[in-house]
């Protein structure tokens, strides 16, 4: 098997990549050869007389017929395989001649040039049209996709096979509007880049995972949007279960197939199978369970499937990308149920869901080789991670610049780079062009008032418009007499009519404006409500159709509305009643952002009296006609004020060059409410005396051709059409054989300066030509609200000074166009652009083209800039808006000189002169000037992108995007690509409507296909493509796409896409790099500029420490707590707890000690010192005796939180035994946690295990032998069985023996046992006891986890120790009644608290709406003066300040909350004291953070992160800031390790899960510099110290005075060493150090001073990317805040990548929302690309009992693919 040639595509890369890995020694040759064995391995054992395998893997899928006689897996000779599945497998899908296809008589316009096959001829018809709803499944790319409709060559085929595709075909027939007008030039250079991309090897895009749910919703059923429009009916069978599994042959066999064709995939074997391997390139940083085979049967939470490769296109990729994995539905076949497991309730002792307590879950994972698919084709999530590093490795277009830091001003140059190499304009400064002159026809009217009377009068039996149905039918017309009178009852009525304004009664007087409310299929009822206010002098704002009552788009009208002074609406009845009414009065609802409006019924009014005349109205000609509502690019509605001398002027200029005349038929298929429409139907027309026909919206989707077959019935002259009626037009090919085009002398193409009108035009002309359609009457036109008709080709040609025959096309350089230079390019480019001519200047118009950017400077001849135009029909202004109004409506072009100095020898100045005093307007449109005066436009400033300094127009990215297989894929030709500004640059979106049919990876494939497709021929990276299900995207009233909503719903996350792929990898270039590192001590110039505290510099020499971290002024950071010597003298000498217990069990033996509370707030028990003592004497006994335990054992204490954990723990310690606590195993969810359990036993080599009944029975259970064998316990004890005899006596032990073992799991899942000596034990006491001046008479709620670290201590010691009463409340029982906690603080009068942040968020979110009943209940906190919360991490501001705020109201004093810290080298650094003084805050520059320095900034700063100081040190601790990889010691305000040293440090590790080398220097650590002697335990966390003022005032940082903390590590000075030595002697005093003052108020001798510690996060979970160290809760911060709908988020990262977990508490059809929000946030809030995004259920993200997130069981059970994720995405 060396030929590897005959190898498929996929495996050669596979086999490079291993021969790459080799040559660089990142595998061994043992390693290298067992792969590569793997990799040929099924390739071996293919039988020899297989042919049907083709070098390239993707199979093309053909539907077959069900009934097909074949037998599993039938080879037909010619390469199809057929089974009985009805699928047939075709490896290559032979090359079609014309002749062979079916359906030949249809015309078909796609010529494709098939890149699959050499042999299709250039331009063959490729397929009938409109038969695209089949599945083809991936074809290649010049393939048009129609495999569905023809067979290979030599293929027979069974008739009914036809019958059904036909019948398949024909009830499809209403969706296939194809969008091949945008087919053309475009077309065929988009599938030649894709050709010659398919050369390179290129690794394959892993596919998005989605959960069958989600896949089911995709793209056909909408969930929300009901629309009635007939797009959608597809018939049932498109999308039924059947086509959703598409397998290769090598997966289906008849053991697994079920009889029936319905294809269910394989069940997968669980993912802990036995033939897994270690995984090698994961850090063994997991709970390991190799010790118990038994474990790996554990069911997963759902059975999973075996998923084959996927078919893949040759120009997708030669490796196949893995499918998204898809849950079963829960109506499955049975045959394949496994076992279904619920989601594991995580609670601990309870059945009700919880969110505080997540407990780890994925533990229980084997080490896989997640880097390969396993030995059944199952792909990983990991596998995917590989192939999206692979695609990543890609050299990126744009290397990054070199160096620079991440301030805003370098992010924004790098964000608009200058391309050295850009073209620039060559050509003269262009001259203004003028249009012909105007002459008006002699029997012209004078205004349009004087037209409309002439016609009315004159020939009033003459039509003026007439409207079809919807069914096509004539049903109304309207001639000139009856227009003028109905005119003449409106105009005479709006004159009469009094409408009450509030109190006032007001009229209608000249000039004032009203709004014209019309459906798009009643022109008649406008047009009369038009003159109407003509004749009485008022200002009509036509405005569309409000749909409901909370649409966004009407909202913006509603402001227009309101800033035009609007009170009345004119509307027709039937208009009015289809208005949204208020459910309550039935009335017209007061729609959302608009002005109360009084509805006018333009219908049956009264006639006007003989003496009224509309003529004797004078209306000055300067005074408004009309306002027209135009959009910006962000969605705002501005009115256009036109006037009446722009009105007529503009109309005559029409009338002029469109050669009108008078009784002429035009047909309208325009909207008649604004711009060309209005202009053409309403104004000219009347002016000319023309009869209108106009053709409704909802008429045109119904019968595409029914404007031609008008034209024909009517010998219409003109015609108004959009390319894309001319394209629709093309399609209806059944009704063309009656079309007659002959009478046509002027098809008007409104929007003929976008840039795929050409194609349609051009293939318009050559199809009906024939019928009679001559070449000059095609007249594209430019035009915009603000200049009107901008351009127009004149009908005909003839035009006096102007060439003829005059018509352009330029082919231009697309790259040249996106530097604003015209450039020629050659027709056979890639990468060109064909535009064709927008005819010439309008009559008596002059235009200019000005640059688009800066001052109107007039352009070179060969650049592009926006046209402007000065005559005297253009819009005067924005309506109230003065400032757009100058800057658009009164631009004066400036021509640039260039003046030599005098001498001869100076600069040369450039001088801007005006090139007249005439004003221009702007039209909004880009383009130049060609030859003879002919205009091309190649954009608008609006569809205008600026990506990273070079302009691309959306519309020339739309035609590319349709260019890619367009009528498989897009629905209707409906995509919108609009911009995002993300990291200050523009981002390009594209968001597509997908057909009802697509499956998964065709849209995956055409996806990865436009981004190639974009990226060959622009040179421009897509941030996001997205695609909706059909008809998601918002429509404007006429159908269209509206951009500004879509772009808003996606930048709100209310889209709701069916697929999307975001692409940041490739697309943002301009991310800021890490800071400069410096090696030692070099310049003293480069030392003052270094970062603060170096985390990462690497070599220390003597003075870097003293230079690098010590600025003037400043001190070194070090701080202590006061002395425990305070304290009585029995505390100072340590204690024995034991001897503690016995001392009180003797003098106070009925003390309350500890009392437990249930679940409703009632005692369930309470315990006196007497009655601990006995009960642990008991155990004591039964140990020694049951178990035969000696001093020195170690015993496992496996219990719920209460008294019998007490009991017990005494009793070991009586004995002289070790106890561990461990929590017990969940009930509901023991397949994760038992391992745990048993690990930690294991681990703590204990020797016997004592616990109660139900937790024993738990351990022996069925459920849990599926994960432990119970026979493999220790020997277990039941805490009730009750001795033979009595204890004899405590032992004595010595103070420096082990009292107990303290294991937990950190954060990042590691598990460490540290050893806790009576010694510790006991000044930890001490001092504990001293902080919170605790006594007997006090009492103490604790609501806590009770098995490690502070909360243990808390629980089981301290209460013993200093005698106070501890009510003890389990935390999961908070969740069952989360008042409970409150409620005994209230009812106990406990001044005291301690709690996890589990408790406080639990409170937060569950009662936050119970206050008032709270209150009524008469829960008081008042009492409290102190509330720690219990933690191992940085404070979390944002979640104590909502619980205060919240509980405020019921007298919650906000001062008394604070967070106390400690680690596992020390259970308790910081507790806030009784009368310690409130916490301080500080604002840190989070860009600062990642960088290791600590830059104080002002509240509220950009990037500032609030950071609280964590409680106050307790008695008898020293803390310093140390530099972790150096050990140098940092100065005050650096960031750097917390270091400790205290008499309650613990006394080394017991046992550490991991890699112990690391570990070693814990608890020994020694500083480099300075005091070398002293020993420090490290704490693991990153922090820094600052001096702060005790006072309360001073300490809190108030809003209203900021800090002035100058930025002491960004702006270090060194003065001399001298001045060094000076600081050193002043550094205890703090007196001169300015940095220590905090608001630099007052002396600091003034106050106390007193050293904060504030924690930033732990050492093992900073996220190093690219350089810089981040923290995982500032990334999880911002994404909480992107959605409202995300409830927890979690992120870690994958070899390089961010992943990000979030939740989604909302519908799985919103999903997909989450993806660019969470991408856009962390790449503006924290410059990181984020390579996955999981979007998953809420409750996944495991929480353990302290609160804290456990992201690397989370990141375990995502790599072993145990989430269950709703959605991964993986970004480009």
């Amino acid at each position: 098997m060396e030929h590897t040639s005959s190898l498929p595509g996929y495996v050669r890369e596979k086999l490079a990549e291993l021969d790459l890995e080799l040559s660089e020694g990142d595998i061994t040759q043992k390693g290298y050869e067992k792969k590569r064995a793997k990799l040929l391995q099924p390739f071996l054992k293919k039988h020899e007389g297989d042919k049907v395998k083709s070098t390239q893997p993707p199979p093309y899928y053909n539907v077959k017929d069900t009934n097909n006689s074949n037998s599993h897996g039938n080879i037909n000779n010619d390469g199809v395989i057929v089974s009985s599945e009805g699928y047939s497998y075709v490896t290559e899908v032979p090359s079609l001649s014309s002749s062979q296809q079916r359906h030949s008589k249809k015309i078909d316009f796609h010529q494709s040039s098939s890149v699959s096959t050499s042999s299709t001829p250039q331009g063959g018809n490729a397929g009938a049209p409109g038969y695209e709803n089949m599945r083809p499944q991936g074809g290649a790319v010049g393939d048009p996709g129609y495999q569905n409709t023809r067979e290979p060559s030599g293929f027979q085929n069974p008739q009914s096979t036809n019958n059904s595709q036909h019948r398949q075909r024909r009830t499809q027939r209403k969706v296939t509007h194809n969008e091949k007008r945008y087919h053309s030039v475009r077309q065929e250079a988009v599938q030649q880049a894709l050709a010659a991309l398919k050369g390179r090897p290129k690794p394959s895009l892993p596919m998005p995972s989605k959960r069958t749910s989600v896949l089911n919703r995709s793209p056909g059923c909408n969930d929300e949007l009901d629309s009635s429009t007939d797009d959608e009916s597809i018939p049932e069978e498109t999308i039924s279960p059947d086509k959703e599994y598409n397998y290769p042959r090598d997966h289906i066999s008849n053991s697994i197939l079920p009889p029936e064709p319905i294809i269910k995939p394989p069940i997968r074997e669980s993912s802990m199978g036995p033939q897994q391997h270690s995984r090698p390139d994961v850090k063994q940083n997991q709970l390991p369970n190799q010790k118990y085979p038994s474990s790996n049967s554990a069911p997963e939470r759902r059975p999973p499937q075996n998923l084959p490769p996927i078919p893949t296109s040759d120009a997708l990729s030669t490796d196949a990308p893995p499918i998204a994995y898809k849950r079963e539905n829960d109506f499955s076949d049975k045959a394949f149920k496994q076992k279904q497991f619920n989601a594991p309730d995580i609670t601990q002792f309870n059945n009700a869901h919880r969110a505080a307590d997540r407990v780890t879950r994925y533990v229980n994972v084997t080490q896989n080789d997640l880097t390969e698919t396993d030995a059944n084709g199952k792909w990983k999530v990991s596998a995917k991670i590989q192939q999206l590093l692979n695609t990543l490795k890609r050299p990126k277009r744009r290397p990054l610049p070199e160096f620079y830091e991440d301030n805003d001003i370098e992010l924004e140059i790098a964000a608009n780079t200058k391309d050295p190499n850009a073209p620039k304009p060559e050509g003269s400064t262009m001259t203004p062009v003028q249009g012909e002159q105007l002459s008006i026809p002699a029997g012209l009217p004078r205004t349009l008032e004087c037209a409309l009377q002439r016609y009315g009068t004159n020939s009033f039996k003459s039509p003026m418009a007439t409207v079809l149905d919807p069914n096509g039918k004539i049903t109304t017309t309207l001639t000139y007499g009856k227009l003028l009178s109905r005119a003449q009852k409106i105009a005479y009525a709006l004159s009469t009519k009094i409408f009450s304004k509030g109190p006032e009664q007001v009229t209608l007087k000249p000039g004032d404006r009203v709004a014209l409310v019309y459906p798009n299929n009643d022109p008649l009822s406008f047009i009369t409500a038009w003159y109407g206010c003509m004749f009485r002098g008022l200002v009509p704002l036509p405005i569309e159709l409000p749909l409901s009552s909370s649409d966004t788009p009407p909202q913006q009208v509603g402001f227009l509305l309101s800033s035009c002074g609007i009170t009345v609406a004119l509307t027709s009845e039937a208009c009015l009643k289809g208005l949204p009414k208020s459910s309550t009065t039935g009335e017209i609802a007061k729609l959302k952002g608009w002005p109360r409006l009084q509805w006018f019924v333009t219908e049956h009014l009264p006639k006007p009296p003989k003496e009224f005349n509309v003529g004797n109205l004078r209306v000055d000609d300067s005074a408004a006609a009309y306002i027209e509502y135009t959009t910006d690019k962000e969605g705002s509605v501005m009115g256009v004020t036109v006037t009446r001398a722009a009105m007529i002027n503009h109309c005559r200029a029409l009338t002029m060059a469109c050669h009108y005349t008078e009784g002429e038929t035009i047909v309208c298929v325009l909207d008649f409410k604004r711009e060309v429409g209005l202009w053409h139907s309403v104004l000219t027309s009347i002016l000319n005396g023309m009869h209108v026909i106009f053709i409704p919206y909802a008429l045109m989707k119904l019968r595409p051709s029914s404007w031609m077959q008008l034209i024909t019935k009517h010998r219409a002259s003109c015609c108004l059409v959009k390319s894309r009626d001319l394209h629709w037009g093309l399609l209806a090919t059944k009704d063309h054989k009656d079309i007659s085009l002959s009478s046509l002398r002027m098809l008007l193409v409104a929007d003929g300066a976008n840039p795929w009108s050409l194609s349609s035009c051009d293939q318009f002309l050559s199809v009906f030509q024939a019928k009679g359609l001559r070449s000059d009457a095609i007249c594209p036109c430019a035009s915009s609200s603000e200049v009107f008709t901008v351009s127009l080709r004149r009908p005909g040609r003839g035009s006096c000074g102007f060439s003829p025959s005059a018509t352009g096309r330029g082919v231009l350089s697309m790259a040249a166009l996106s530097h604003g230079v015209v450039r020629v390019d050659s027709e056979d480019s890639l990468t060109s652009l064909t535009l064709q001519d927008c005819g010439q200047v309008m009559p008596a118009a002059q235009m200019v083209v000005v640059r688009s950017e800066g001052s109107p400077v007039l352009c070179k001849t060969d650049q592009v800039g926006e046209i402007c135009v000065t005559s005297g029909s253009t819009s005067a202004s924005y309506f109230g808006l003065d400032g757009m109004t100058n800057s658009t409506f009164k631009v004066q072009p400036l021509l640039e000189e260039f003046e030599q100095p005098k001498d001869g020898n100076g600069t040369v100045n450039i001088i801007s002169k005006p090139i007249g005093e005439d004003f221009y307007v702007r039209s909004g449109l880009l383009g130049f000037l060609g030859p003879g005066g002919l205009v091309f436009v190649c954009g608008s400033r609006d569809g205008l992108m600026t990506v990273t300094g070079r302009k691309h127009n959306a519309d020339d990215i739309i035609a590319t995007v349709l260019a890619v297989e367009p009528m498989r894929f897009i629905y209707r030709g409906r995509i919108a690509v609009f911009s995002i500004k993300v990291l200050r640059d523009e981002r390009v979106c594209v968001i597509a409507e997908q057909r009802p049919d697509c499956s998964e990876e065709e849209s995956f494939q055409w996806m990865s296909r436009v981004l190639q497709a974009v990226d060959s021929i622009h040179q421009v990276g897509i941030y996001c493509l997205a695609l909706v299900p059909p008809n998601h995207l918002p429509k404007t009233p006429l159908g269209g796409i509206h951009l500004c909503e879509a772009r808003r719903r996606f930048l709100e996350g209310s889209l709701h896409p069916a697929n999307v792929l975001m692409c940041p990898h490739t697309c943002v270039t301009n991310l800021p790099k890490p800071r400069e590192l410096h090696q030692g001590v070099q310049t003293a110039a480069k030392i003052s500029s270094s970062s603060g505290c170096g985390i990462t510099d690497t070599g220390v020499g003597p003075a870097s420490v003293m230079v690098g971290n010590l600025v003037q002024g400043n001190r070194l950071a070090e701080a202590h707590g006061r002395d425990v010597g305070l304290a009585e003298d029995c505390e100072r000498k340590p204690q024995l707890i034991t001897g503690v217990l016995r001392w009180r069990a003797g003098t106070s033996p009925d003390h309350i000690i500890f009392t437990l509370l249930n679940s409703k707030g009632a005692i369930a028990k309470t315990l006196t010192c007497s009655e601990l003592h006995k009960r642990a004497e008991k155990i004591a006994a039964l140990l020694q005796e049951r178990g035969r335990i000696e001093p020195g054992d170690h015993v496992a204490l496996i219990f719920p939180p209460g008294l019998d954990l007490l009991c017990a723990f005494y009793g070991c310690l009586y004995l002289g035994a070790i106890p561990i606590t461990i929590r017990p195993p969940h009930p509901q969810n023991l397949n994760t946690t038992l391992p745990t359990v048993r690990m930690i036993v294991d681990v703590s080599k204990s020797g016997i295990v004592l616990s109660i009944q139900p937790i024993i029975k738990l351990l022996k259970s069925r459920e849990a032998a599926t994960s432990i064998d119970p026979k493999t316990w220790p020997p277990i004890l039941d805490i009730d069985d009750n001795p033979k005899r009595k204890y004899a006596g405590i032992a004595t032990v010595s103070f420096d023996s082990s009292a107990y073992l303290d294991f937990s799991v950190s954060t990042c899942g590691r598990l460490s046992g540290v050893n806790i000596t009576h010694r510790s034990l006991s000044s930890l006491c001490a001092s504990l006891k001293l902080a919170c001046e605790l006594y007997p008479s006090r009492h103490v709620a604790l609501c806590l986890d009770p098995y490690c670290g502070l909360g243990f201590v808390m629980w089981t010691l301290i209460g013993v120790y200093s005698g106070h009463h501890s009510i003890l409340i389990a935390p999961y029982e908070v969740e069952t009644n989360p008042s409970l906690w409150l409620s005994t603080l209230s009812q106990h009068r406990v001044r005291d608290t301690f709690c996890s942040y589990g408790v406080i968020e639990l409170c937060t979110k569950a009662l936050s709406n119970s206050i008032p009943s709270l209150k009524q209940r008469n829960i008081d906190l008042r009492c409290v003066r102190t509330c720690v919360v219990v933690a191992e991490e940085r404070p979390r501001v944002q979640l104590t300040q909502q619980f205060c705020k919240l509980f405020q109201a019921l007298g919650l004093n906000t001062r008394c909350v604070s967070t106390s810290f400690g680690c596992r080298v020390n259970p308790a650094i910081c507790v806030q004291g009784a009368s310690s003084a409130e916490s301080a805050q500080v604002y840190v520059d989070m860009r600062a953070l990642r960088n290791n320095r600590v830059a104080l900034v002002e509240r509220g700063a950009p990037n500032s992160l609030c950071v609280i100081e964590s409680g106050k040190l307790l008695p008898g601790v020293k803390v310093i800031i140390a530099n972790p990889d150096t050990k140098g010691h940092c100065g005050d305000s650096h960031l750097g390790e917390i270091w400790v040293q205290a008499p309650h440090n613990a006394n080394g590790y017991f046992t550490i899960y991991g890699d112990e080398t690391d570990y070693n220097d814990h608890f020994n650590a020694k500083l480099v510099t300075g005091a070398t002697s002293e020993l420090y335990a490290r704490t693991g966390y990153l922090g820094f110290l600052r001096r702060t003022e005790c006072s309360q005032a001073a300490s809190l940082l108030d809003e209203t005075t900021p800090s002035v903390a100058s930025r002491d590590s960004d702006t270090e000075s060194l003065n001399s060493m001298s001045q060094l030595q000076l600081n050193f002697s002043n550094a205890s005093l703090g007196a001169n150090s300015e940095h220590s003052l905090i608001g630099g108020a007052g002396n600091s001798n003034d106050q106390e001073l007193h050293d904060a510690v504030y924690v930033v996060g732990a050492v093992d979970e900073v996220i190093s990317l690219r350089g810089m160290n981040y923290h995982p809760i500032d990334i999880e911060n911002s994404v909480m805040r992107c959605h409202k709908k995300i409830a927890e988020c979690a992120v870690f990262t994958w070899t390089n990548l961010l992943v990000v977990v979030v939740e989604l508490d909302g519908n799985e059809s919103e999903a997909l929302d989450l993806v660019p929000l969470v991408t856009n946030t962390v790449l503006e809030d924290h410059q990181l690309i984020v390579g996955v995004v999981v979007v998953v259920d809420p409750g996944v993200v495991p929480i353990n009992s302290r609160g804290e997130k456990q992201r690397m069981h989370l990141r375990d059970g995502f790599l072993a693919d145990q989430l269950d994720p709703i959605y991964v995405a993986y970004n480009m």
